[in-house]
């Protein structure tokens, strides 16, 4: 793959978005909970609604904050044996381990398939709203997902460096590259 080809720039920007996206959301969950505690206590209020919208935070949180630490290959991981292994066999390992999160990703979007057409026009209980949007942000992270670790096996196979596309040399955020 050529280094000015649009299609990885746009999918590690997604996968950035995906995580600024993800802050909002944790914002959100956390001035729900607060809400939700501060009604409780002062009013003697409860708010199922926004217990449920709290839920619908960290589902999204969680989904969409994914691709990009996928990308970046910092996902949970035991790396003391492919960090203790030569360079050829550790590369090998990340690919298997990449190839592991793409099958992850396709049985969640299998999963997706089957599930939601049938579940999809029933309402949530408290906000009313149908399935199919309560777990879009669930969805669309799946959908996200499984396209970087597409993107990385394939970079992988050609012998590029899959994480290169998700570095920022601007980035403050910690994350290791």
């Amino acid at each position: 793959m050529p280094h000015s080809e649009p299609g990885r720039a746009i999918l590690a920007r997604l996968a950035r978005f995906g995580v600024v996206l993800g802050m909002g959301l944790l914002v959100l969950m956390a001035a729900l909970v607060v809400t939700q505690v501060a009604a409780r206590n002062f009013y003697d209020l409860g708010l199922p609604w926004a217990d449920e919208l709290a839920r619908f935070s960290g589902i999204g949180l969680v989904f969409l904050s994914v691709p990009c630490l996928a990308g970046r290959h910092v996902l949970v991981s035991v790396s003391m044996l492919p960090d203790a292994s030569p360079p050829a066999a550790r590369k090998i390992m990340h690919l298997i381990g990449d190839i592991a999160t793409l099958a992850f990703a396709a049985l969640m979007l299998w999963s997706f398939a089957e599930f939601l057409p049938r579940a999809g026009k029933f309402l949530t209980p408290a906000m009313r709203v149908p399935n199919w949007v309560y777990y879009s942000l669930a969805l669309t992270g799946s959908l996200f997902l499984f396209a970087v670790a597409l993107h990385r096996v394939a970079r992988t196979l050609t012998g590029h460096a899959p994480t290169e596309p998700y570095h920022d040399p601007r980035d403050d955020s910690g994350l290791p590259t």
